[in-house]
């Protein structure tokens, strides 16, 4: 565990407005713009090493926790995001490692929870960020936390057949399914237009996993990637997938995805890097 000291901006271009950060969050953030688009916005947030490894896939240490050495300042600017965003969105393979999870900002950082409930009633988001779950096959537990706390508004994305097997699970009825695809894997597109059905969403954070992710660099539909670079470095040796960014799609060298830097804090040995990749149309 680290103590959480202010980040140390070493470089910083944000654009568009200032979000009302209370004057604890900002004095250990800085402060936190993002572009005026009238539209949905879609950011991402990821921890990885330095070889690139997302996820350690190891019993007990499935968590972005084990890759981050549960860093605070990495979970302070994660409970940052969570509370100035009006939808999560997971798959189903980040839920299964992390089965007790809850996706607000007052559950990856408790010691800052009247900061982040002050800055979501500033935005006029009183209730927490809906908890988005995607999954095509409908292969889910219905005693999860997310699904029987009651505590977050939960929405699962699926398939007309992976609805049907949710069905038979008896979820409570504050979890809302929509089916959105016949066949195939559920779109990023897809994911947002019912996230927005479901509730209206400006600012949508996906927290992955990696074949999430491909999909929405895929299909041009993430804005802003936020990544913490941890000092460690994790290693592969093909025994067991210790997947990167993005699994599931090819992009470079035929059509690459290009970012621009926006943003470099630091924390000791942790970088917190910003990227922007808006297109040019959006």
């Amino acid at each position: 565990m680290t103590e959480l000291t202010p980040l140390e901006t070493l470089l910083g271009v944000e654009q568009g407005d200032d979000l009302p950060l209370p004057d604890r969050l900002a004095g250990f953030y800085g402060r936190l713009r993002f572009p005026t688009t009238g539209g949905q916005y879609v950011i991402s947030n990821f921890v990885t090493t330095l070889d690139g490894v997302v996820a350690l896939m190891a019993p007990g240490h499935e968590s972005g926790g084990a890759v981050s050495g549960y860093n605070n300042h990495d979970r302070m600017v994660m409970g940052i995001l969570r509370a100035v965003s009006d939808a999560v969105v997971v798959g189903a393979g980040t839920l299964r490692s992390v089965p007790e999870h809850l996706w607000t900002a007052e559950f990856i950082f408790p010691s800052l929870a009247d900061e982040y409930a002050q800055l979501r009633t500033s935005l006029g988001k009183p209730e927490p960020p809906l908890n988005v779950i995607v999954t095509s096959s409908g292969n889910l537990v219905a005693d999860l936390r997310v699904f029987q706390s009651r505590d977050v508004p939960v929405l699962i994305v699926t398939t007309p057949r992976g609805a049907k097997r949710i069905d038979a699970l008896s979820m409570p009825p504050s979890v809302k399914v929509i089916a959105v695809e016949e066949d195939g894997p559920v779109g990023a597109g897809a994911i947002l237009n019912a996230t927005n059905e479901a509730r209206q969403s400006d600012m949508v954070l996906v927290e992955g996993g990696p074949l999430l992710m491909g999909d929405f660099f895929a299909e041009r539909r993430l804005h802003e990637q936020f990544i913490t670079l941890a000092p460690q470095v994790a290693g592969r040796d093909g025994s067991v997938e210790r997947p990167g960014l993005v699994s599931g799609k090819r992009f470079a060298p035929d059509d690459p995805r290009w970012g621009a830097l926006v943003s470099v804090k630091r924390a000791g040995d942790h970088l917190f890097l910003r990227y922007s990749f808006m297109q040019p149309d959006s």
